[in-house]
């Protein structure tokens, strides 16, 4: 009988508490529950009616995540997948669009590849320094709900979902590479030596760029500012750089992957970017550098600083000796874009879990 009380009150418990980090950015969305990553492009596109969808050689390569989904807001192709199939493809650097035109879209696309449906979600999120006052209550209202919506595979078989977000909390964006650098993943406290110390971070995302310090966890207002120094800012140089030698406008959002690897290829001709992209990075570097010196001035007791976020190990090489003050090596591989995200979790499993 005892036994089967105990399995009765678990089964009215209901479906188990799901806590997620999102980090909608202007170069990438990204979501982790913990166990599962989700990362691609911050791009929507029309959705196309896709007439062949098999692949003319089995086993040629592997398939792209399909990401189409449908809500309120309209239908649509998003990240990789709107880039490769769609004809009208839009992203923004806007912060007021971002929130009033993408955010929800591209939230629920990623949760739905790490949430069940009927399962509660607390979300973790976060906005960059000067937009936090102004959309954070904002963000909170368009994503604390129930949401109808429906998911197209890559065969058009069309699925209804439904997620419940009943918590929302929004931090200060820089502050969720500090909790992952912090906290382990179940929420405590893995490294004292940042609970107690003073940690200046230099967040550089694809749009801004935010510096914060964080004194024994305690966000400082003083040594705290966003700028919009993000890698989108090396990447407009390289693209007009491209554009004088090719005559072709190539889109911001497509420079990733050529930068990474050193060269792109245009109707044919391959054109080398070491070069250009170290000058653009280089300009980009001493800039950052020059706001973070002096924004940091009278905080001379920082003992060390953290460089993270998408454009942070790409920046590194050139930002680090130009920085006054200890910096933390970012680690060979580490992928900077996921940092914030990761923390944010963390944070919300010490919030509501333990």
């Amino acid at each position: 009988e005892r036994a089967a009380a105990s399995k009765s009150s678990t089964s009215n418990q209901g479906p188990a508490m799901h806590i997620v980090g999102v980090d909608i950015g202007f170069g990438f969305a990204k979501v982790t529950d913990g166990k599962q990553v989700e990362i691609f492009k911050s791009v929507l596109g029309d959705p196309a009616d896709i007439q062949f969808r098999e692949s003319l050689i089995d086993g040629a390569s592997e398939r792209p995540p399909h990401r189409h989904i449908e809500t309120e807001d309209g239908a649509w192709f998003v990240g990789e997948l709107a880039e490769s199939q769609s004809r009208g493809r839009t992203f923004t650097l806007d912060q007021d669009k971002l929130v009033t035109s993408f955010l929800r879209t591209l939230t629920l696309t990623a949760l739905s590849a790490v949430v069940e449906d009927g399962t509660p979600v607390r979300l973790v999120t976060g906005l960059p320094i000067s937009y936090y006052r102004r959309h954070k209550d904002e963000l909170v209202e368009r994503l604390q709900k129930r949401h109808e919506f429906a998911v197209i595979d890559h065969q058009g078989v069309r699925t209804t979902r439904s997620l419940n977000i009943e918590r929302v909390r929004v931090i200060p964006q820089p502050f969720g590479t500090m909790f992952n650098l912090l906290l382990n993943n179940v929420g405590r406290a893995s490294d004292r030596r940042l609970a107690t110390e003073k940690i200046g971070i230099i967040d550089v995302g694809f749009k801004t760029a935010d510096y914060t310090i964080s004194n024994k966890t305690r966000y400082s207002e003083r040594g705290s500012q966003s700028t919009d120094a993000g890698v989108s800012k090396a990447f407009k140089g390289i693209a007009a750089a491209l554009h004088e030698k090719s005559g072709v406008n190539v889109e911001l959002y497509r420079l990733y992957d050529a930068v990474s690897e050193g060269s792109i290829k245009i109707r044919g001709r391959t054109f080398d970017l070491e070069k250009i992209t170290a000058h653009a990075m280089q300009r980009l570097a001493t800039s950052i550098a020059t706001e973070v010196n002096q924004l940091w001035a009278d905080d001379w007791d920082i003992d060390s600083i953290v460089i993270t976020g998408g454009g942070g190990a790409a920046l590194a090489p050139y930002l680090s000796g130009q920085l006054i003050g200890q910096v933390l090596e970012v680690k060979a591989g580490e992928d900077t874009r996921l940092n914030n995200v990761r923390g944010y979790q963390k944070y919300g499993v010490h919030l509501w879990q333990r």
